[in-house]
């Protein structure tokens, strides 16, 4: 995702690459995708900011990491862009407090696949019609947290819209077959090669079935939101989770 990231930066003409950051140190600079252009590089946010002139940051690392960073960049006046998953609730609040105190947007996406964010405001439309929801997620094999950040955020969004059905089997011969519950939204996960990201929502009533599906085939998909978030992010300073406010996608 960073060098995918860092080649669509590249490619805009409003937008500049000034820096990375990673674990392995590599020098002071870095070659960027695409280009024979450099940009400067650091193991740590602390050692990069004071060294380049930046608006903004984007994260796409793991949730600790996210939150040594978050605050490191909000202090000194960056906004951020964060689409690392696996944040809990309260690294959520951590970030609404650091977007309020230090007066910096803070945009944090589950997933920037637009398809995806249509998928969440229809199953939302959809969810009041329904008593029971199940959410199937796949991901590579790669993919250290489970369920995922966009699957969790089906769950939080469909069950903050009315309470589903959530059955129990009598008997459970194989432990966790019913895969984990949010709220009444069961979810289930597999992890393999051959998939990159893939969400399905099937609602179920009386007599009938509904699926909203949504399958992301490359990371490509994701640089178009990625690059609006930047642009926005620096005009609305606040803190947002989703991507619905800078697409105009209003509360079903």
């Amino acid at each position: 995702m960073g060098r995918e990231t860092l080649t669509a930066l590249g490619r805009d003409a409003d937008l500049q690459p000034v820096g990375g950051v990673d674990r392995e140190p590599l020098g002071d600079r870095f070659s960027l995708p695409d280009s024979t252009d450099t940009a400067l590089y650091a193991t740590s946010l602390e050692e990069l900011i004071p060294r380049c002139q930046a608006d903004v940051v984007v994260d796409f690392s793991t949730a600790s990491a996210c939150m040594t960073a978050a605050p490191v960049a909000a202090s000194a006046g960056l906004h951020l862009v964060i689409g690392t998953t696996g944040l809990s609730d309260a690294d959520l609040v951590t970030l609404e407090n650091l977007s309020n105190e230090h007066k910096v947007g803070i945009i944090v996406a589950p997933n920037f696949a637009l398809g995806a964010v249509v998928l969440g405001y229809l199953a939302r439309i959809a969810a009041r019609f329904f008593d029971y929801a199940d959410i199937f997620e796949a991901h590579h094999e790669a993919k250290i947290d489970a369920p995922s950040g966009t699957a969790l955020a089906l769950a939080r969004a469909i069950s903050s819209e009315k309470s589903f059905t959530h059955l129990v089997p009598e008997k459970e011969p194989l432990a966790g077959t019913r895969g984990g519950e949010y709220n009444g939204v069961t979810i289930h996960s597999t992890r393999m090669p051959g998939r990159l990201a893939h969400h399905e929502v099937v609602f179920g009533a009386l007599g009938q079935t509904l699926s909203l599906r949504h399958d992301t085939i490359s990371r490509e998909s994701f640089m178009p939101a990625v690059l609006l978030a930047v642009k926005e992010v620096v005009k609305r300073r606040r803190f947002e989770v989703g991507l619905e406010g800078i697409l105009g996608l209003t509360s079903p």
